[in-house]
């Protein structure tokens, strides 16, 4: 009797046990399920963030901020105009320009860039530094120091990244001043965005990956050149 009952017993405590190690694999599976279900939209809404960097946005008191070293960056060129080297100028975003936010700020009435824009004392330290960063030795009068996104489009107004010293284009003459095509293309894809043709997140991207065709890549047509007043670079 002893012998059958000590059998029971232990069959008992086999099969508890048995209950218990499933209800254990189940509780495991489901949170792992959870928490896959949880990474899952956090993946996907990282995989949809702007590759462009965010940076400080426009501040109450600019400084004048570190430049690549001289020499490290290097000038490419998309149909003979200038573009600037993707690892030291790769463009930056304001954290204040949001589609959200354009009735606000670039597309408000009365003008915005001029409110957010550095001071010369501070840009003027930065473009000769840059000038060394990007070893350009033409004369610093036709050389724009410009944001790759420009303030008109959200870009960021004094974060490195985002600032470079731009070359003339061909045919400019020399002594001339700033007169380069970039500026048309900007006002172009302001009044694009500001008008619901362009998505803003698409005109910031197309302009920092190759401003010489960012026209064509959002179906535009070719931005007039000439001379243009510089509203929002």
């Amino acid at each position: 009797m002893r012998s059958r009952r000590v059998s029971r017993i232990a069959r008992a405590a086999a099969a508890a046990a048995l209950l218990l190690s499933a209800g254990c694999s189940a509780a495991t599976h489901s949170a792992s399920g959870d928490a896959d279900a949880q990474a899952g939209p956090a993946g996907d809404a990282a995989v949809a963030r702007p590759a462009l960097a965010m940076g400080p946005g426009p501040q109450p008191t600019y400084t004048v901020q570190r430049q690549p070293a001289p020499g490290t960056c290097h000038y490419r060129a998309d149909h003979g105009q200038p573009l600037p080297d993707p690892a030291c100028t790769p463009g930056a975003l304001s954290p204040a320009v949001t589609t959200g936010t354009l009735r606000t700020t670039i597309c408000r009435p009365g003008g915005y860039t001029s409110t957010i824009r550095p001071p010369a004392a501070v840009t003027g330290a930065e473009k000769r530094a840059n000038a060394r960063s990007y070893a350009y030795t033409g004369s610093p009068h036709d050389a724009e120091y410009d944001h790759l996104v420009p303030l008109s489009l959200g870009g960021d107004p004094n974060d490195p990244r985002n600032l470079w010293v731009e070359p003339p284009s061909p045919g400019h003459q020399a002594g001339a001043g700033v007169n380069n095509p970039k500026d048309a293309l900007e006002e172009q894809l302001h009044t694009a965005v500001c008008s619901g043709h362009v998505p803003l997140a698409a005109a910031q991207k197309a302009i920092a990956t190759d401003w010489a065709t960012a026209d064509q890549k959002l179906g535009l047509p070719p931005a007039a050149t000439g001379t243009t007043a510089k509203s929002g670079g």
